[in-house]
């Protein structure tokens, strides 16, 4: 889809303007929010999927009878969706931006090339912003466990979307510096907030 956009003329109005909203000139913009989408969306179904719908369908009480503390459990569960879908999030984004890379070498793209392949504050942001991408999903986590639904992890991470990636005229909280640092630690709160009462909570 990125690629389409980029090379394939869809990002160009018949009379040759660029049609992006506001902040969207360059390729890493739709790149950021695609990709920020599709994996918040899909660590929270997966965190909802393990731990959520485990407690609702009763199964985690399986899981619970080893002689292992529910906190560990859900730690080592938290930690290894985390780690899959950041590793896959980067990948993916690599993957992109080197298509791209690639591509704008044979092919003139409709938005400006924003980035370079070699360069390491690239590989610093790239780390930083998957990982502030995926760490999100600990507060769907959260509120789905506070409201025993699958499905309110899931809208939560869609609410999250439209507040960390929608724009409001030219304002919009995406290319905030400080606000990803403060949403990080919010989100680590979150995660710790769902696992400390997991030794005296209830199964759903």
């Amino acid at each position: 889809m990125k690629h389409t956009l980029a090379f394939l003329g869809i990002a160009n109005d018949p009379d040759g303007t660029l049609d992006a909203a506001s902040g969207m000139e360059n390729i890493s913009a739709p790149i950021e929010l695609f990709t920020s989408m599709a994996f918040l969306i899909y660590t929270s179904v997966m965190l909802a999927s393990f731990i959520v719908s485990a407690y609702k369908n009763k199964t985690m009480n399986l899981m619970f009878s080893y002689p292992v503390r529910r906190q560990k459990i859900l730690a080592s569960q938290m930690a290894a969706v985390w780690s899959f879908n950041f590793a896959a999030l980067i990948l993916t984004k690599l993957a992109i931006y080197l298509c791209i890379y690639a591509g704008a070498h044979f092919m003139t793209s409709s938005f400006g090339i924003d980035f370079h392949i070699g360069s390491l504050s690239f590989y610093i942001q790239l780390i930083l912003k998957s990982a502030v991408t995926v760490s999100m999903s600990f507060i769907a986590l959260f509120a789905g466990m506070t409201m025993k639904s699958s499905k309110a992890a899931i809208v939560t991470s869609f609410l999250l979307i439209f507040l960390t990636q929608a724009n409001i005229g030219d304002f919009t909280l995406s290319d905030n510096a400080v606000f990803p640092i403060i949403l990080t630690v919010i989100s680590f709160v979150f995660a710790i907030l769902s696992i400390c009462h997991a030794q005296t909570r209830d199964v759903m």
